[in-house]
């Protein structure tokens, strides 16, 4: 069991998460969005424990780390695999930009497509961001933007404002986060626990295993990753020279900011964290 001390005595956390799927079961069952990293497997394995009805997704991307679409391939062949209409690399062709933390269009498109009309089960801990503002009630919005009175949010976003249940009006969606407040440790501990194999990747130091090339990581990590899998820097780097193309077509070489994919690729890894005009640069004016 995972006991947590509290001012209000111990608290065992699996039989919470557990009571929490238990009651808000549909009919129908859940939506479990499943990624194949340690979260997943924890909502899925506390799913499997509460004996609630579920059916497992997991949206391919193109740019997922093959190791890990071999370990769901074998360890969860029950989880139906989401193919997407368009790959990375004619997502970021279409938009003429590659995916950047402002402009993450990759997410909405490639993971965020399934669950409509469903109550869907997603991984999100408060402990996986890096922001600390558990401010807002128990329920909310989600969608990819802000407005005056809401903020809303992508289904994969972690951050301490996520809140245990949430709905999607948007998109016809109700959420249950039921371990959002449990720490790293707890999922490790549950996990090992239960004697439940994880992805290789962990054990060879990394510490996220989602997309490769993820503009929401860190340049540290991206580095890493392209190490490691070079191919698909090879394929960022063909994608952005297909978008240098026809930007200097349209626009001249004169009124492009980036004249070679080389230099798209540079600003995209080493310094587009810290360029507040991340989509003028693509502008087409």
């Amino acid at each position: 069991m995972l006991i947590a001390e509290t001012l209000f005595g111990t608290v065992d956390r699996v039989q919470i998460a557990i009571d929490r799927l238990r009651q808000f079961e549909p009919s129908e069952g859940y939506y479990l969005a499943f990624s194949g990293g340690k979260d997943s497997q924890t909502i899925y394995h506390l799913a499997l424990e509460a004996g609630v009805k579920f059916d497992a997704h997991y949206n391919l991307t193109t740019v997922d780390p093959p190791e890990l679409v071999r370990f769901i391939k074998s360890n969860y062949p029950d989880a139906i695999v989401e193919r997407p209409k368009k790959t990375m690399w004619q997502l970021i062709v279409e938009k003429r930009m590659p995916p950047t933390r402002l402009a993450r269009y990759c997410c909405e498109t490639l993971k965020e497509g399934g669950g409509e009309g469903r109550f869907v089960i997603t991984g999100v801990r408060w402990a996986e961001s890096s922001k600390r503002k558990n401010t807002r009630g128990v329920l909310e919005i989600l969608g990819k933007r802000q407005t005056k009175d809401k903020i809303i949010f992508l289904n994969s976003d972690n951050d301490e404002a996520r809140r245990m249940m949430e709905t999607c009006v948007t998109k016809g969606k109700r959420v249950i986060n039921p371990i959002v407040d449990w720490e790293d440790s707890d999922v490790w501990n549950y996990l090992n626990s239960r004697k439940i194999n994880h992805c290789c990747l962990y054990d060879e130091g990394f510490t996220r295993i989602g997309c490769i090339g993820c503009p929401m990581a860190q340049k540290k990590g991206k580095l890493k990753e392209f190490e490691r899998w070079p191919k698909y820097y090879d394929a960022y780097y063909r994608a952005a020279e297909r978008i240098v193309k026809i930007q200097i077509e349209r626009l001249g070489i004169e009124k492009v900011h980036f004249k070679t994919a080389k230099e798209l690729m540079d600003w995209w890894i080493y310094e587009m964290k810290d360029d507040p005009n991340q989509e003028k640069l693509f502008d087409e004016e």
